[in-house]
């Protein structure tokens, strides 16, 4: 029987894989809610960076500046897809070195500093990265009447067949 470290590691990396998906076909400039659909992208990415491990113990990526991780918030900084894409796969590899490092056991202690378990992070980010992948989403079939694809861990293969359903 699989660890549950190992169970969510498989649907964290379907979790990413479905985010890169919604990057690669998303409008980048479409509003959403007032501001780009690159600033929620970019949001959702630095939310899995700070909030999966531990949010109050935290360094800022260096091309981060005070409000680009709220999409309400006036900020200078434009990051291309590219970065976007970059910074993911980052977060994705640091995600998936973390879940290696967890046994079952240290799911419900809490981390240095946090009030919440580690379970309790992996949860919130399982859901806030699922609203913002289905916000995309829902934009992207909207302006091209096609649905982004959506995977399993049981079905990458799928990503052999092109980028929509």
């Amino acid at each position: 029987m699989n660890s549950v470290c190992q169970m969510i590691k498989r649907q964290t990396d379907a979790n990413f894989v479905n985010l890169r998906t919604a990057i690669l076909t998303y409008d980048r400039e479409a509003p959403v809610c007032g501001a780009p659909a690159w600033r929620y992208v970019y949001h959702t990415i630095h939310s899995a960076d700070k909030w999966f491990f531990n949010p109050f113990i935290y360094e800022e990526p260096a091309f981060h500046e005070p409000g680009l991780d709220n999409p309400n918030a006036r900020c200078n900084t434009v990051l291309s897809d590219e970065q976007l894409l970059g910074y993911l796969e980052q977060v994705r590899n640091k995600t998936a070195a973390y879940l290696d490092a967890l046994t079952d056991e240290m799911l419900n202690e809490c981390p240095p500093e946090c009030g919440y378990t580690r379970l309790e992070l992996v949860l919130m980010q399982f859901r806030h990265l699922s609203v913002h992948v289905g916000l995309l989403n829902g934009q992207t079939a909207e302006r091209t009447g096609k649905f982004p694809l959506y995977i399993t861990p049981d079905s990458l293969d799928r990503l052999e067949k092109g980028l929509y359903e």
